[in-house]
Parts: C-alpha cells; sequence; structure tokens
C-alpha cells in the first residue's frame, strides 16, 4: 500500500515506518514556543494522499504531554481522504498545560491509517432486543 507525500520544509526529517509498532511518527515542522494555556495548530509539514477508502487518525505520541506539557485539544484528529491538496498541510491541534519550547524535527505525534466506516442507514424501532446493562458508566458497580 503506498501513500503520496509532500514536504513543505526541505529541513524536516523524512518520515520513516518503523520495522516494530504499528504507527507513524510525525515531527513539528517549526519552532514553537508556548505559554501555559495557549492554543496553537503546529505545523507537521506533511501533506499527502492517502489510499482510496482510508482515512488517518492522528494522535499525540506517550511522551509528548512529559516531555513538553501539551494535550491535543481534539483528542484524536482524523484526516479524511479528501484532504490530499498540495496545500492540505497536515497539523495538530494543542493546548499548553505549562510554558513549552518545541522544535522542527521533535517527534509530537503519530497517526496511523484505517479503512473508513461503510456507508450505513438507521431504522428506527421500538425495542433494539438487546439485554439492557445498567446505563453508561454503570459497568462494574453494584
Amino acid at each position: 500500500m503506498e501513500i503520496l507525500i509532500k514536504y513543505h520544509h526541505p529541513e524536516l526529517e523524512r518520515i520513516e515506518k518503523l520495522a516494530v509498532g504499528d504507527w507513524i511518527d510525525l515531527r513539528a515542522a517549526e519552532n514553537v514556543t508556548l505559554k501555559a494555556g495557549d492554543f496553537r495548530i503546529i505545523s507537521l509539514g506533511v501533506s499527502m494522499r492517502l489510499p482510496d477508502g482510508y482515512e488517518a487518525h492522528l494522535v499525540p505520541r506517550s511522551s509528548t504531554f512529559k516531555k513538553w506539557g501539551i494535550i491535543q485539544v481534539n483528542h484524536m484528529g482524523i484526516i479524511d481522504n479528501s484532504y490530499s491538496g498540495d496545500g492540505d498541510v497536515w497539523g495538530m491541534a494543542v493546548l499548553a498545560m505549562r510554558d513549552t519550547e518545541i522544535h522542527r524535527n521533535d517527534r509530537i505525534c503519530q497517526f496511523r491509517i484505517v479503512e473508513r466506516m461503510p456507508a450505513v442507514t438507521f431504522r428506527e424501532v421500538d425495542h433494539l432486543g438487546g439485554a439492557d446493562r445498567g446505563g453508561f458508566g454503570s459497568t462494574g458497580s453494584n
């Protein structure tokens, strides 16, 4: 399976698929200084054309908060197949929880591609037929 990629900064390190793991690291394409409470979309410096029928899921790396004190504000970024023009640069929307500096080529997030959800329809019914489990948040409670 092939992903076409365009780099927008010549000094940005090229993406490499690691031998171990299913997620691919992405790097900050710019130097960023944030104060606690600042919001910013950090450029990842790449545009990609994903294979037909796939979308990308973008999340922080496990060390991102510990190293830089930033959280991804939308929990998980979804980049669909149609976001594939030369100017459709990927970014990570973050909120700084402390003062921090991120440098170009710091690995701040990761992505994987997954198949898009198939087309669905909805049919209204009076009863679903499954057993009630006690409502949202009730698992394991007595």
